[in-house]
Order: C-alpha cells, then sequence, then structure tokens
C-alpha cells in the first residue's frame, strides 16, 4: 500500500516521512468510518493520501488515473482542507460513490460536476417491524426457509463458504471475477468487527451475509451487508431471511440501524444543478440495459422492500462526459 502524506498548514511531506501505520489507520477508521465504503477502504491494492491528526482519503489507480472511494474519513469540518490538498496533487481525480456534503465542496470549489451515482437505504432498527404490504415477499421468504427447514445463525467463516461462493458467481452475468473495489472482496486481511451470518440445511451452509462495521467517535453505530452469497438451490428468499435475522440481533445490542448500501443506478427523476445532464442519460440507459453487465433492478428491488430512508449518492467528475474514467472505473471493479 502507498501513502501520500501532508499537513494542512500547506507543507506536503514525503511518504517516507508520515504514513500512517495499519494501527493508526484503524484509529481513524473507529473514529470516523460512518460512510458505508469506509471499512472497504481496507481492502488490498488501496493507496492512500495520509494527513497526520486528521484522517485520510482512500483511492485506487487504473490507466493512470485516480479513483477515491467514499468519504474522506476524517471530521467533516475537514472534508474541505482534505480535498483541497488532494486535488492539488491529483487534480483530475474521479470521486466514486461519495455523499452530497463532498459534491457541495468539489462543484462550488474546484468546478466538479456531481452526478447522482446511485441510492443508499438505512434501516432503523427501532421501530423496524414486517408489516405492510411492501415486506410481503419479506415474510413469505421467512416462511418458506423455515418450512425447507434452514435454521439462521451468527458463526465464524464456515469452511463452506468459499464454495457456496464459486458456485455462486458462475450463476452471475459477470462470472470471470469478483467485483472489487466498490465492493470490498469477501477475503480481506483486516476484518475487526465483521459479522457472519449463515443460512444451513441439514447442517450445511448455503447461504450467507458478511456485514461490516461502521464507526463514529469511536463507537460501532451500524453495519452494512457487504458480501452475500447462495447456493443455486436455495437462493430464493434466503438473503431476506437471513437480513431479518440479522437486523433482529443487531437490534437486540442496541445498534441504531442498518445501512444497506450502494444500490447503483437507481436514480431520482429530479435532476439537481450540478450534474451532468449527458452522464445521468447515459447511466438511465445503463441500467435499462445493462442487465448483462449487473442486475441494477434485482438489487434496488430487494433493497425497497426494507422501506428504508433513501439517500443519494454521488460521482464526481471534471468533464461531463467522462467516458474514459467511467470505462476504466467498471474495468476497475471488475464489471467489464
Amino acid at each position: 500500500m502507498r501513502n501520500q502524506a501532508l499537513t494542512l498548514d500547506g507543507a506536503a511531506l514525503t511518504p517516507s516521512i508520515s504514513t500512517f501505520s495499519h494501527g493508526e489507520r484503524v484509529a481513524y477508521l473507529m473514529e470516523h468510518g460512518v460512510h458505508s465504503q469506509s471499512f472497504s477502504t481496507m481492502q488490498s491494492d488501496m493507496e492512500y493520501f495520509d494527513v497526520p491528526g486528521i484522517g485520510y482519503i482512500a483511492y485506487a489507480r487504473y490507466w493512470g488515473m485516480q479513483f477515491v472511494l467514499g468519504d474522506p474519513v476524517c471530521e467533516p469540518k475537514y472534508f474541505e482542507p482534505m480535498l483541497t490538498k488532494f486535488l492539488k496533487r491529483f487534480p483530475n481525480a474521479l470521486f466514486a460513490q461519495v455523499s452530497k456534503p463532498i459534491v457541495d465542496i468539489l462543484h462550488q470549489s474546484f468546478s466538479y460536476y456531481g452526478t447522482q451515482f446511485g441510492s443508499e437505504s438505512k434501516v432503523s432498527l427501532s421501530d423496524w417491524n414486517l408489516r405492510g404490504s411492501k415486506k410481503q415477499i419479506i415474510r413469505t421468504a421467512i416462511n418458506q426457509a423455515r418450512a425447507q427447514g434452514i435454521e439462521i445463525k451468527e458463526g465464524p467463516f464456515d469452511r463452506y463458504t468459499k464454495k457456496i461462493s464459486e458456485a455462486w458467481i458462475k450463476t452471475r452475468r459477470c462470472k470471470n471475477n469478483e467485483i472489487r473495489f466498490l465492493i470490498r472482496p469477501m477475503l480481506m486481511d483486516y476484518k475487526e468487527n465483521t459479522r457472519y451470518f449463515y443460512a444451513y440445511h441439514n447442517g450445511e451452509a448455503v447461504a450467507y451475509i458478511f456485514f461490516d462495521p461502521l464507526y463514529k467517535n469511536g463507537k460501532l453505530i451500524s453495519y452494512v451487508p457487504n458480501i452475500s452469497r447462495s447456493c443455486a438451490s436455495f437462493k430464493q428468499g434466503l438473503w431476506y431471511a437471513i437480513m431479518v435475522h440479522a437486523m433482529e440481533v443487531f437490534r437486540s445490542e442496541g445498534v441504531p440501524y442498518v445501512d444497506l448500501g450502494l444500490v447503483p443506478l437507481m436514480l431520482a427523476d429530479d435532476y439537481e444543478p450540478q450534474e451532468s445532464k449527458i452522464l445521468r442519460k447515459m447511466m438511465a440507459v445503463i441500467r435499462e440495459r445493462g442487465d448483462m453487465l449487473y442486475n441494477f433492478k434485482g438489487l434496488e428491488f430487494a433493497k425497497a422492500r426494507f422501506n428504508g430512508v433513501v439517500e443519494k449518492t454521488y460521482c464526481c467528475h471534471r468533464n461531463a462526459l467522462p467516458g474514459l474514467a467511467m470505462v476504466a472505473m467498471f474495468r476497475l471493479t471488475r464489471i467489464i
């Protein structure tokens, strides 16, 4: 992992003078890792722009371009100085899955476009329930799982995990490689406070969801389901059943909400002033016709059943049509 270090008073430092150790990076993550992609910044092959005493920006390189993952991992009051320093070094970087405050800074101070990239959904656990017509499919999935003798429980990394994953990937539209960057790899060296929930049939794991932690001020405040797999013969509905079981466990522990994570290309009808209209139109076409690349509509349908609070997420880019950069990002993620 390569690192770029600096101070906020304007003096750039060489990487060899001041870079974060693994323990220091984890400390910043646990203090400021509230974004759904914060934990994913710990995946391998990421590079870091470090600011001692403040936090870091995580990014990946591809085709000579820099792709920032999520919001800076720092206090919001430092977003603008962090981004200012970063853009002095990488003035044409593309930002993926960032929040509206980041969009506003990049647009107003650096003339970036901020185009909606998808949506996220947060589900409050204090008032979570299974009532309502929209959740009928969840109730049906739970009943079907019980009828099939499925047992759902939390546990350590199961020996069947890799077998399930390999079989699952063969059923996907992207069969050659596991998606990375926007979805962190299933196997990571760093896995503190990750949670594993499995569905078992006759003692054998047939599906699972891995949850990553979100933090604020040193406290664990939420989980995001980042990795989910199922055997082809048991794929229908098990995701819902595992999700509900995990949510009930988290609620019993006092976790306030679950962040369902990114739904790529789930776009609002309205356009915002800083958006690139041509890119939005292209994204809408990809969503409607790109089913061979990714199951955009299926994921949107599944997460919408939980009736969470939807928030927009954005990509920020220099040019109105960052065609090469978008192709590079899809290649980076292995979607194409």
